[in-house]
């Protein structure tokens, strides 16, 4: 009995040290049990399933990630002798006005702050224009300590972005700049800055949405994030999960606390060699106002054409105008390759240089023509001060308002109207005075002060004629109207469905 206990005994240690072993070495690792339903497909081959495994997210370490490039961000203090909207302590807002020190303090010399960081060893610098705007005197800040006068190399406005440079130094350190076309909605990203003054601190979040529409719809690009952004944080680095830098943050939403925007990295790239060659970006410009096809459009207005970008307006002395651009164009390609759509072909000719020619592929009228386009440089962007249909007393409408059954009131378009509102004289057509909340036209984006001159493209001069033309649709047709908008100097087009 005792020599069969024994037996039993040293074969039981013996598998015991055998799984022990198996599990130092990591080779045998227990499964946690998990309630599945009964599968009831066919098992995927081991390569799909390989492959599934693979896809599944990793968690990200942000402590390693911010210690990796916490060294290449930068403090940026910016002085000027005097003080005014473009201090960089009046933060951008996205969707609401600037804040910042009180009117009264305009005059005085001031410090603003922001952040930046470092992409070479040659000590250039990144960050946002409105940083450094107007300054006279700009100093970095290095996270050991090292602090260093720094010079502005060149600045772009129109993205917001601005290049500086130090001196340069063996151990500076650098951030690795990522591809931000690859950036997802969801991805988990973070943010390092020097926000209300605490340096170089540390915020994560997602990728909430991009391609977002800030100040200028036909440059705006930007990666909206949830990843806390406050005053100081303009210029510093949004970082994805490698430790790359994908985007400049650049502004926050003044109605939320959690609403951050970024100029992507790959803009910013773009235009390294123009800022470091000239100090400047000049970028190739038509002098047209353009929209997407959309199926509504091609429907209403009877084009040929299912994609492109659509011409809704052509400006008087401009490339496109003289190159015999019309509205209602739509432009297919540009030297061959086919556009998409509006973001598509703004981007295209906004890379090329002032002074060549772009040769584009255009549908008018069912017929497609090959028009060279010379380009000019683009201009700057210019800022209404106001909105002039809400601002003064409003004088009463020349004649009586006329309902209609979109929910739109109309009215002639009187001299006192055009003159107040510098409406050109080639502008004719009927003024919208009021829109119906529960109209199907308040949907469709149509505002008061709109002058309408043509629907599916047949003129309107009079009353009179936008009552028959629009009278006479029926439920489900789509009209479009094509409209001057006097608030931005700009024809449109929009869709209106009948209900």
């Amino acid at each position: 009995m005792s020599k069969r206990f024994t037996v039993v005994t040293v074969a039981l240690c013996a598998v015991i040290a055998f799984l022990v072993g198996l599990i130092i070495a990591g080779e045998f690792t227990p499964s946690p049990i998990v309630a599945t339903a009964p599968r009831t497909f066919a098992r995927p081959s081991d390569a799909t399933h390989a492959g599934a495994v693979a896809a599944l997210p990793t968690v990200v370490n942000f402590a390693d990630v911010a210690e990796r490039i916490n060294a290449a961000v930068v403090n940026i203090d910016s002085t000027s002798k005097g003080s005014d909207l473009r201090d960089p302590r009046y933060y951008r807002r996205g969707d609401g006005p600037l804040e910042g020190p009180s009117p009264r303090d305009l005059e005085t010399p001031r410090l603003g702050a922001g952040s930046g960081f470092i992409i070479d060893r040659d000590g250039f610098i990144l960050t946002n224009h409105h940083v450094i705007d107007a300054a006279e005197r700009i100093t970095v800040t290095l996270a050991d300590g090292r602090t260093f006068r720094a010079e502005v190399v060149g600045t772009d406005p129109a993205i917001d972005v601005a290049l500086l440079k130090v001196p340069s130094s063996h151990d500076l350190p650098e951030a690795p700049l990522g591809n931000s076309d690859e950036l997802r909605v969801g991805e988990w990203v973070c943010a390092i800055g020097n926000p209300l003054g605490y340096v170089h601190s540390v915020t994560v979040g997602v990728v909430s949405f991009i391609g977002r529409k800030l100040f200028d719809p036909s440059l705006d690009d930007y990666i909206q994030t949830d990843a806390a952004i406050n005053f100081g944080n303009s210029g510093g680095p949004l970082i994805n999960t490698r430790g790359e830098v994908i985007g400049i943050n650049s502004a926050i939403s003044s109605r939320a606390s959690n609403i951050g925007f970024a100029v992507p990295i790959n803009q910013a790239v773009d235009i390294l060699p123009q800022l470091k060659t000239a100090g400047r970006v000049s970028r190739g410009y038509m002098g047209v106002f353009l929209t997407d096809v959309t199926a509504a459009l091609q429907r209403s207005l009877n084009l040929s054409a299912s994609h492109g970008a659509l011409v809704q307006d052509v400006t008087p002395g401009s490339p496109a105008e003289r190159a015999g651009l019309h509205t209602y164009d739509v432009i297919l390609d540009v030297e061959g390759r086919d556009v998409g759509g509006n973001e598509d072909l703004i981007r295209d000719i906004s890379a090329r240089h002032p002074g060549t020619v772009a040769r584009l592929g255009v549908m008018r009228d069912a017929r497609k023509l090959m028009v060279p386009v010379k380009l000019a440089e683009r201009p700057a962007r210019e800022e209404p001060d106001r909105d002039p249909l809400d601002s003064g007393t409003r004088p009463r409408p020349a004649e009586p308002t006329v309902n209609v059954p979109l929910g739109l009131s109309v009215r002639e378009l009187d001299r006192n109207f055009a003159g107040r509102l510098e409406v050109p004289d080639s502008v004719q057509g009927v003024v919208v005075s009021r829109v119906d909340p529960a109209g199907a036209a308040f949907s469709a984006a149509v505002r008061r002060g709109f002058v309408i001159m043509e629907v599916n493209r047949r003129p309107v001069r009079s009353v009179a004629d936008y009552q028959r033309i629009v009278g006479a649709a029926k439920p489900g047709d789509v009209l479009a109207f094509y409209y001057y908008d006097p608030t931005l100097a700009q024809r449109s087009l929009v869709t209106v469905t009948v209900e």
